[in-house]
């Protein structure tokens, strides 16, 4: 069983999630100055086949960083649509409640960064593609 650890790179913050064939492991919103000590941290957990990192905002120079830093072979893989999906996801495990239900889910804003939840369609797109 495969296990890959998905990032979804941004500026300020990064997305992650750790997935196998038995599903999410593991999954949070991190600083992005956090991001390879908290790889490094999960490598060290958990048997790695990859790290993949979306080709987005810095996700270059985010896989370079992680190549001379860790001891797992990194991959860029594309993020096309992934932001959108994630956020249909988002509200399938979080549906809005109270007067928000009310709003049709495509006029929504999620309450927190949802940037795990692009790691996790990566990291699933990966995944089943493999």
């Amino acid at each position: 069983m495969r296990t890959v650890l998905a990032i979804d790179p941004g500026r300020e913050k990064c997305g992650l999630a750790l997935v196998s064939g038995k599903g999410a492991l593991h999954k949070e919103v991190v600083p992005r100055e956090d991001v390879a000590l908290i790889v490094a941290h999960l490598a060290a957990e958990h048997t790695l086949d990859k790290v993949i990192v979306g080709n987005g905002t810095g996700g270059g120079g985010l896989a370079e960083d992680l190549r001379a830093s860790v001891a797992v072979p990194v991959e860029m893989v594309d993020e096309t649509l992934s932001s959108r999906r994630a956020r249909d996801r988002f509200f399938e495990d979080n549906p809005p409640r109270g007067l928000r239900r009310l709003i049709p889910r495509g006029l929504l804003t999620p309450d927190r960064p949802y940037d795990d939840y692009v790691a996790l369609i990566l990291a699933e797109d990966y995944l089943n593609r493999a």
